[in-house]
């Protein structure tokens, strides 16, 4: 009983600490409302008595630009939301972006690694890439425009491509003696149709999806290209340059962290230690506490998990966890990494 009492108690003095919380927790808030640093508050990793401060951004899983939950708020908005926020605190003095993922969505990919260019370039402050155990296609397509990029020599990495994933189901169809109806206002609208015949399929079709395909890997290449050598001009004689021959590599390939270092895609090896003394030194200064920003607790938050009904969708415990893939996106990932 006073146990009980006590949680009780605690229980009301949270609610009452957290009562505009809560209410802000219940009010959906779109994106479109401006960056999401406003519903982050900064916490201390490490403290080395120290005025200055570098900040950790955890980058973990396939990169996706759904939105986390009813705020609105999604991968991107968080990863932009900590550098604008970061950008705007004078004692945030280097960023070290810590990946540990197999890649994602073009777009979403493309927008983290636009945040971090336009970040170094307008608040000066370096970004460094600390990649864990994978850090592969989109996965690395978001190190690239970093300031120096850290992996560790068992690293899977690499994996530079795009990959545009479909299904077709018409000779399933034709086995049970379903045939699709389809009325459509071109000859092209049902491209990427999974109720398709072989014979159906227009070479016209097939091309332009590669040229999209070619397209978006050019600038693949490009983000590479241009990230590493702006490091490099920067980082002198003491970063790695691209091989000369580094695009023979570029066919999707994996490449284990001492491979890429070999071919100029990181510039050192060694562990997220060795990322925050490289960040510390790029900085210029002599010691810095490590922080986060992460989200704060909401107890609207944990009300709406008890919200939430699971009654409309069905899990089936395979022991992995599958990566949500669309039909007809281009992503920058690797498949064989992402049942890990």
């Amino acid at each position: 009983m006073f146990l009980a009492l006590a949680l009780a108690a605690v229980l009301g003095v949270s609610l009452l600490a957290n009562f505009t919380q809560l209410l802000n927790g219940f009010t959906f808030r779109p994106s479109s409302s401006g960056p999401a640093q406003r519903f982050l508050e900064e916490v201390t990793v490490e403290y080395h008595r120290s005025p200055n401060k570098i900040l950790i951004i955890d980058l973990v899983g396939i990169i996706l630009s759904d939105p986390w939950d009813r705020s609105g708020h999604g991968l991107v908005d968080y990863v932009e939301g900590q550098l604008d926020r970061a950008g705007k605190d004078g004692d945030v003095r280097a960023v070290i972006l810590k990946i540990d993922s197999p890649g994602g969505e073009v777009l979403a990919a493309d927008d983290i690694s636009r945040a971090i260019t336009e970040f170094q370039q307008k608040h000066r402050k370096p970004v460094i890439a600390s990649m864990g155990s994978l850090a592969a296609s989109g996965g690395y397509y978001v190190a690239a425009p970093c300031r120096w990029i850290v992996a560790n020599e068992l690293t899977i990495t690499g994996s530079i491509g795009v990959i545009m994933h479909s299904y077709n189901y018409r000779g399933l169809m034709n086995k049970v003696g379903v045939r699709p109806e389809v009325f459509k206002s071109g000859k092209f609208k049902d491209m990427l149709s999974g109720d398709k015949a072989e014979e159906d399929i227009l070479p016209e079709e097939r091309k332009m999806l590669q040229d999209l395909i070619d397209e978006t890997f050019i600038r693949f290449k490009q983000v590479v290209r241009e990230g590493r050598e702006a490091a490099r001009e920067k980082n002198q004689s003491q970063g790695r340059a691209l091989a000369g021959n580094w695009e023979e590599y570029a066919d999707g390939r994996i490449l284990s962290g001492k491979h890429a270092y070999a071919q100029g895609f990181v510039d050192e090896l060694g562990s997220f230690d060795t990322a925050f003394e490289r960040a510390r030194k790029v900085a210029g200064i002599p010691s810095a506490n490590l922080i986060r920003y992460q989200r704060p607790f909401d107890l609207g938050n944990l009300f709406r998990l008890f919200g939430e009904t699971e009654s409309r969708t069905v899990k089936v415990d395979l022991g992995v966890e599958l990566p949500k893939l669309q039909v007809g996106r281009l992503y920058f990932l690797s498949p064989s990494m992402t049942f890990q």
